[in-house]
């Protein structure tokens, strides 16, 4: 008895018939047939009833047939037990980053999950949000760590890291610098440095502009937050950061609530289902280094 003819039995049973059971595992009519017949002479009994157009179970084909998806099912789920050991041992995972963002839980993951598994490949690129969200949507990439606005991209599934608010933060002596919190227009007086378009805290930052029905002056762009910040403390502008980020800067730099501004930007992890092996393993190791978040926004 072979695992094929228990695979043609049940095409037969479940088709009722041998043409659409031989288009459907892709055999012969004539294949399938002697097949079934060998099986059956195997077994000692007629498993199928050929007397009429349809093909019907006699009563030791139905008796067979649970017991064949079950063998079936069963040799599926070895196969699958060995695939994701072998997926494990020299599988590969390509994982996306928002450009210039250091995440010390992303690297954290990595490492342990090299240390554990050496044999997966790991590639690790970086790209603003909106091209690594689609490229997970294309499946180019296993996972990637991406700013947004409101909330993780539709249709993906996510591990949030941070949600927080934006701020504008000027050196000491702006003429803002003093005031407890500012709105939006009085931020787009000056010129602004921000990150690039396609990053989370952009995308906040345009939109509550463009609900104030304002056009800011984006006098310099960087994919950095080391270098937005640099040039705002140089004051070539006011600096548009996370209230996270913004915290790292204390002394050089002052954070501005910004008054009427509510939408979040959310770090996150995110991903397209169904994981593989090596991708759920990953997961694991970066659900247990976000589990006290303590990183940057982009």
């Amino acid at each position: 008895m072979e695992l094929r003819q228990l695979e043609y039995f049940v095409a037969v049973a479940e088709e009722a018939n041998f043409t659409r059971a031989a288009e459907r595992v892709h055999i012969s009519q004539s294949g399938i047939s002697a097949q079934i017949r060998q099986l059956e002479h195997h077994l000692g009994a007629t498993l199928i009833d050929r007397s009429n157009r349809t093909a019907t179970l006699t009563p030791a084909g139905a008796a067979a047939l649970e017991h064949a998806r079950a063998t079936l099912a069963s040799a599926n789920a070895v196969r699958q037990a060995v695939d994701e050991v072998q997926e494990l041992i020299r599988g590969r995972l390509v994982v996306g980053m928002v450009t210039a963002c250091t995440i010390r839980g992303l690297f954290d993951a990595l490492s342990e999950f090299h240390l554990a598994h050496p044999g997966v490949e790991i590639t690790l690129v970086e790209d603003n949000s909106d091209r690594l969200v689609e490229q997970v949507r294309d499946g180019v990439l296993d996972l990637a760590l991406v700013g947004t606005a409101t909330a993780p991209p539709k249709g993906l599934d996510a591990l949030t890291i941070i949600s927080e608010g934006i701020v504008a933060a000027v050196p000491p002596g702006h003429p803002l610098a003093d005031r407890p919190g500012v709105t939006i227009a009085d931020v787009v007086a000056y010129p602004i440095v921000s990150m690039p378009r396609g990053t989370g805290i952009r995308t906040v930052f345009d939109r509550a502009c463009a609900a104030a029905g304002i056009v800011p002056n984006i006098a310099l762009q960087a994919s950095a937050p080391d270098a937005v910040v640099d040039l705002a403390i140089r004051g070539l502008g006011i600096a548009i950061l996370s209230e996270t980020m913004s915290t790292d800067f204390e002394g050089r730099l002052r954070a501005l609530t910004l008054d009427g501004v509510d939408i979040p930007a959310v770090l996150a992890l995110v991903w397209k289902s169904p994981e593989g092996p090596a991708l759920r393993e990953l997961l694991r190791y970066g659900r247990k280094a976000f589990g006290e978040p303590a990183a940057a926004l982009a």
